[in-house]
């Protein structure tokens, strides 16, 4: 009987080289390069718990980067109390954990867009907190000096030093995931996308796995914002809005929804394209946007859905083909015969 592995020995050696690259991008970078590195891995965090409520679970969530903000604000107060990040990132994991399942609720009774405006308010709910609430966020001045944290006395105040802790806490929240997916709780995600009402029958618990999705994707954007907010030292409540959110899901969309990958590719198109649009200047911003409606048109389950496109394409064109053979076929033996 043939064992089954979790990852291909190519997968694995694919991995393998891309950590490697990613390990020795600092040396060639500078520090603003080494910076749109570091955020593109915290977005890639972020994204990937979006791609498991919206990829994997089939549910619309446009609350995220509010889920985001919570989990910077979380970081930024405790250790502006004397916390450690050690306790405080935790505790901004815990906390996004339990909004994900409070606005996994509304997904209980509403589907589809009206789930999408119900998380809407929900995120313009916590940006107005964010901003209202002078005594505890700063307001809309925000929070500022914000220090990196210490690792076993080490510190990680540098940027590179930061790098790799993003990095590696990108990795283990990767592994995590795809543990998950692969596990039989990814097959009821996957059965609650597809058809609930089948799902509820074969005996998946519809209303704890929803609120798992949102949860779980709420937690991953927690561990976004805490890793954001040390990262650019000053938070205020501008990045957590709706705007962000709709951010994050073209990232999961146009990426791949549902693909594992997908959010690794997703945020650096919607990161990094754009800073190399900006030699067009007033026009960049257009030309992106123009570029994601394209690939949107073209390629609807995303860019990691381009090997299946083509498939489809020389599949519909064989068949067009070989009908067009059977009819030239068909009318030569009426020919024939008359």
């Amino acid at each position: 009987m043939k064992k089954t592995t979790l990852l291909s020995t190519q997968h694995l050696a694919l991995l393998t080289l891309a950590l490697l690259a990613m390990c020795f991008a600092p040396a060639l970078l500078k520090t603003y390069g080494l910076y749109l590195l570091t955020l593109w891995l915290v977005y890639v965090i972020a994204a990937m718990g979006l791609n498991l409520t919206v990829g994997y679970a089939g549910l619309k969530s446009l609350c995220h980067a509010g889920f985001m903000g919570v989990g910077a604000y979380t970081v930024a107060i405790m250790m502006k109390a004397g916390i450690s990040f050690w306790i405080a990132s935790p505790m901004a994991i815990v906390i996004c954990f339990a909004l994900g399942l409070v606005i996994g609720f509304p997904a209980l009774r509403v589907q589809l867009h009206y789930l999408g405006f119900a998380t809407l308010g929900f995120n313009l709910l916590l940006v107005l907190f964010f901003r209202n609430e002078e005594w505890l966020t700063g307001g809309t001045f925000g929070i500022q000096n914000i220090k990196r944290p210490d690792f076993f006395g080490v510190s990680l105040e540098s940027n590179t030093s930061f790098y790799f802790l993003v990095l590696a806490i990108t990795v283990i929240f990767g592994v995590l995931l795809a543990l998950l997916l692969r596990s039989p709780w990814g097959r009821a995600f996957a059965a609650l996308r597809d058809n609930p009402i089948r799902a509820e029958s074969t005996g998946v618990n519809i209303t704890a796995y929803t609120l798992m999705s949102f949860a779980i994707g709420a937690a991953y954007a927690g561990i976004a914002g805490a890793l954001f907010a040390p990262l650019v030292n000053f938070i205020e409540p501008a990045p957590f809005g709706i705007s962000n959110s709709l951010l994050f899901l073209m990232m999961v969309v146009i990426g791949g929804s549902g693909r594992f990958y997908g959010p690794v590719l997703g945020a650096a198109i919607a990161l990094l394209l754009p800073e190399y649009l900006r030699f067009l200047k007033d026009w960049y911003l257009a030309v992106f946007g123009f570029t994601a409606v394209a690939m949107m048109i073209w390629l609807p389950g995303g860019l990691l859905s381009m090997k299946e496109a083509w498939q489809l394409s020389q599949a519909k064109r064989a068949a067009g083909q070989k009908q067009i053979a059977e009819v030239a076929a068909a009318a030569t033996a009426k020919g024939a015969t008359a």
